[in-house]
Formats: structure tokens, sequence, C-alpha cells
């Protein structure tokens, strides 16, 4: 377009001008057709709009390069505390040359935004009578505006002011409704993810639909969630990962919390972000990724999962590549952390409520068992020889320790009574004492019994069940007839009583549990150890404390006492009176030293004093 003077463009002219800079998408483009209009009127060899953000105190700056190339700079120093300012104060005119503009501004001088000029003006652009920022015009002569430049170059400022109060509502409107549009997502999101994972109440099922829900919206590979495990320092970490899109890998594992990226957020209860390289120092477990994918770095957030002030958990995502973890997507995930936490709380007082629902199920039917295996008649410990207050001064000599106990004896002589008595003396007396013998079932089955099973474990396993050990924590396990234990099962027990752990059966995830082993055989274990039919360390292990419990051929002087207890037992119920029996009539069934031979005497006694008495 040649060169057409100012006075010279008539209404037509101006109109042009004015479509011209109406139809400019942006303020870089307006800045750019502003600088070739003035350029053109020889009002000025460049041209720039200035903008003011009251908000946040900071102004932008839009101007065309020499090389043709739209320039775009913003900050709160410089630029905000340079002729935009005192444009703000003094809404008129501002006119200098580049000294006068050093001297006011020298930082600004010197910066990248400016090189030596001849005259600078910057006229103010305003809109509903608030001025929003400048229009900034500079001649490299020294040729200063005339009144009538001047004249035209506020006409231009003018248009420039209407263009860019709608540019920049455009862009509010654009912007406002890309903020509704992501919030409707987002919502949707959060709806999607809360429905998914409200109804998990299952562990492993909730941690797979919460990967899959992460993975589906955010296309993150690596998803995993740790929990602190009743273990003291270890982590259990359950995780899936999407290395093959068809076919996701779940994986849970136990590992130590010390060192790990997630003991971090336990302890600041805070989100973590970082990029991880391969040779930067880490737990094993999170080193596995690197591995995996074959990349050198990984991005990790890592979110913590709280309910209240409590930290339940750490949420952990990670991917091999960049620029997923922006900020929008971190508020995001922040509050789709909430919804886990919530749906994570609910599972574990789940869990914990199943756990202990099974546990009293599984106390009920013990004790049940063990009520229907004893005689009223052994309900206390009676006897006054030497060899029987031998055996009670050891019984008291051990009850407050936690040491092992073996129980020596011939079969029926009591040694479950000695076992309850040990336990009533112990500081574990709170609780009920857990009984098993190791002789009533098969070697399986007996397995089971003692450590529990998963479902699924084996045919008929279709629940999950606690074994002896988990339901005697913090009391004691009496385990009756321990020589009848098969020799398959013995490194179990010795890794319990040695380690204090186990794993159930069709698990790999260790339980800890603190049990008070008292054990009784009638069988020579040690015998049986040289023959190789009982393990010599499980022996050693076992025969810590021994007490050896005679049999009644060996302790005669308490048989009167137990015929007395006898017949206080037996009375008949209605009060009728018995036949009276001596000590020699009784005796007999006692010599052979079997205690339970007490019960079957005395009931044929009542039996035949009752038929006297009628």
């Amino acid at each position: 377009m040649p060169y057409t003077p100012m006075s010279d463009l008539g209404q037509q002219g101006l109109f042009d001008i004015t479509r011209t800079l109406l139809q400019q998408p942006d303020l870089g483009a307006l800045s750019d057709a502003l600088t070739r209009l003035v350029r053109q009127s020889a009002l000025a060899d460049s041209a720039a709009i200035v903008l003011w953000h009251s908000g946040t105190q900071r102004a932008s700056y839009y101007s065309t390069r020499d090389n043709g190339k739209t320039f775009e700079y913003e900050d709160e120093t410089y630029l905000a505390h340079g002729p935009v300012r005192r444009i703000l104060s003094r809404p008129e005119v501002l006119h200098c040359n580049f000294a006068e503009f050093r001297q006011a501004w020298p930082r600004l001088a010197e910066s990248d935004l400016y090189q030596p000029f001849g005259h600078y003006c910057m006229l103010p652009l305003a809109a509903e009578g608030q001025i929003f920022g400048g229009c900034e015009f500079i001649r490299t002569t020294d040729q200063p505006w005339s009144e009538a430049e001047y004249e035209r170059l506020h006409t231009f400022t003018q248009i420039v002011a209407v263009v860019a109060e709608q540019i920049q509502s455009r862009v509010t409107n654009n912007v406002d409704y890309d903020l509704l549009s992501r919030e409707r997502d987002n919502f949707r999101i959060l709806v999607a993810i809360t429905n998914a994972v409200l109804s998990r109440l299952d562990m492993d099922e909730l941690v797979s639909e919460v990967s899959k829900e992460i993975h589906h919206y955010f296309k993150i590979d690596a998803i995993s969630i740790a929990l602190r495990g009743h273990r003291k320092g270890k982590l259990n970490i359950y995780s899936t990962h999407y290395l093959d899109e068809a076919n996701p890998a779940h994986e849970q594992s136990e590992v130590d919390e010390a060192g790990t990226l997630s003991e971090r957020v336990f302890k600041s209860k805070e989100i973590l972000l970082l990029n991880l390289n391969e040779q930067d120092p880490v737990a094993p477990y999170e080193r596995m990724l690197f591995n995996t994918w074959g990349n050198k770095i990984q991005t990790l957030c890592l979110l913590p999962l709280m309910s209240g002030n409590t930290m339940l958990g750490v949420l952990k995502l990670a991917q091999c590549e960049e620029g997923v973890f922006t900020t929008a997507n971190l508020k995001l995930l922040r509050q789709i952390a909430e919804r886990i936490s919530i749906a994570l709380d609910n599972a574990l007082a789940y869990q914990e409520i199943h756990r202990l629902k099974e546990r009293l199920v599984d106390e009920n039917l013990a004790l049940t068992e063990q009520l229907n295996n004893v005689d009223s008649e052994f309900g206390e410990i009676i006897g006054r020889s030497d060899a029987m207050y031998s055996v009670l001064k050891q019984v008291e000599m051990v009850a407050q320790s936690d040491s092992t106990v073996l129980i020596l004896g011939e079969t029926g002589t009591g040694k479950e009574l000695i076992a309850r008595a040990i336990h009533n003396l112990s500081n574990r007396n709170s609780r009920r004492m857990v009984k098993m013998n190791c002789a009533a079932m098969p070697a399986g089955l007996l397995e089971s019994d003692l450590f529990g099973h998963e479902r699924g474990a084996f045919t008929g396993a279709s629940s999950q069940r606690l074994g002896r050990f988990e339901l005697a924590d913090k009391s004691s396990l009496f385990l009756d007839e321990v020589g009848d234990m098969p020799l398959e099962l013995q490194p179990k027990l010795l890794r319990v009583l040695q380690e204090q752990e186990f794993e159930r059966l069709g698990s790999n995830k260790l339980i800890q549990t603190d049990v008070r082993l008292i054990a009784a055989t009638n069988r020579d274990l040690k015998k049986m150890v040289a023959d190789r039919e009982f393990r010599s360390d499980l022996y050693y292990r076992l025969n810590v404390f021994p007490i050896f419990l005679p049999p009644l051929r060996e302790r005669p002087e308490d048989i009167p006492l137990l015929v007395q207890s006898l017949y206080r037992e037996d009375r008949a119920p209605d009060g009728a009176k018995h036949r009276q029996y001596s000590c020699r009539d009784v005796a007999h069934p006692f010599i052979d030293g079997m205690a339970r031979q007490r019960a079957r005497a005395g009931k044929r006694h009542r039996t035949r004093g009752a038929a006297d008495a009628r």
C-alpha cells in the first residue's frame, strides 16, 4: 500500500482502517496491524500495545520485531513500573526522547524490548472511562510529532482501545468457556470414579478399579496404593501396570518402608511430584519400573490418602513420559485422591469388621469344641503330694514368663489342666487359651487349622479362615499330642516359634503373631529325635521348660482327695443319699494312673449308690 497521509484518507479510509483492526484475532495480530498502518501513514516506525492487569499488578507487551514476528512479554517489575504506570496515574500523552526515557526507566531502556530511538510517545487506552493500558509509538529519527500527527495517533489509539477491549472480552469468554467445559468434564470424571470405587469393599477389587479409571482418563501406565501393614516397618503394595493394554498386570507385595518415596509422603502428608532418574538412590521396588519400561526417567506423582488427619495410604502414579502431571491434572488428581480415600476408609473398615467377625465365629467354634471336649470334673487341680507340689511350683515359676512349656506325662494325667493353670496365672489370662489336638486330624487339615487358609487355597476352601495361631494372638496356644505332628508340618511350626510369623495356606503374605506356646505329649520326644521321627531343632525349641506330670500310682496320697472331690461333684440332683464307700473301695480305678478313670468310677459308684438308696 503506497504512502497515504492521514488527512487524505477521508471517511472511507478511516472505515477501512477500523475494519482492518477489527478483523485481528488477538492482541499480537492487532499490534502487528497497527505497526503496518502507522508505518504506511508515516506516523511512526514501530508501535506496541501495553496492557495493565490490575488483579495481578502485571503488564503485558505486544509488538512486532524487525524480522516480522510477533513478540509478547509480561512481567510485574520493569515493564509494570514503566511508562504504563505513569499513564495510569496521569491519563495524558507521554512524550520523551531516548535520553529522557533512559533516565526515567533505566532497566527498561537496557532491556531487549527497546533499542535506541529518537522520539517516544504513549497514549492511554481507555474503555468506559477506565484506563487499561497504553499505545506506544516510536520514531527512530529526531523529528517530533506535530499537533496534527498527535490527533491522528489519538484516532488510532481510540480504535485500538475498542478492538483490544473486544479481544480481551472474547479471550475472557473463551477462557471462561474452556474453564466451564473443563470443570464439567472433571465433574463427570469425579462422578464416574466415585461411583466405580465406593462400592468396592474388597481391597484387590478397589485397587483394580482405581487403576482402571485413572488409566482410562489420564493414560497413566503404573498405578499403585501403598498401605502400612500389620508388621512394623512394612508396606503392603497393591499395583497395576498397563504395559500390555489388553492384559494389565496386578501385583501385591510387601516391602520395607524405610527409604521409599511413600515414607516421605507418610511423614509430610503432602503431594510429592518429581522426575526420577535411573541413577537416583531409590528403594529396590521403586527401581523395578526402570527395568520394566527400559527407560531411564520416570515421572512420579505421590498423593496422600487421608481420612481427616489420619494417613491411610499413598496413591502412587508413574509414567515414563513427561507432561502428564499438569497443574490442571494435579488439581483433579487431588480431588480423585479424596474420593479414593473415602472408598479406602470404607474398605479398611469392612476388612476389619470382616476379620473380627471371622475371628469371633472361629473363636466361638473353638470354644464350643473345647467345652464339648472338657469334662466338668477337671475344673481344678487336686493334689497335696510332694510330687504335685513340685509340679505346681514349676507352674508358678514359668507362668509369668513367655517361655515355651513342654508338659510331659502319660495319657490322662491332666496335662491340659496344667496348661490351663499356666495360662490363668500368666499375663495373657485376659484372653482365652486356644487348644489344638495334633493327633485328632490328618496333616492337610491340621495345617489349615493351625495356620488358616485363603479362599480357593484348596478344594472346598470357599472362604478365608483364621488359624489357631491367629486366634491365639496375645494369648496362649495349647498344642496337645505335639509328638503326633507330621514331619512335613514341623518346619512351619518351628518358623512360628523362631520368627513369630507365618503364612496362611494359599497366601504369600506374612502374618505376625504374639503367641505363648504350651505343648504336651505322652511320647518320648528324645527317642523320636534319635529315630528321626521328630525334628531335633523343633524339640529344643519346645523343650525350653519341661514339666513332668506324674501318674496317680506315683502319688497315692492324692487318691483320698480325689475321692472326696468325686463324691462332692457327683451328688444326686434330687438330694438322694448315696451308699458310703471307703477309699479302699474306689482306689483301684486310680492305681493305673489314669485320671479319666476317676470320672468313670464316679459314675459307676453313683449309679450303685442311687440303686441302694431305693
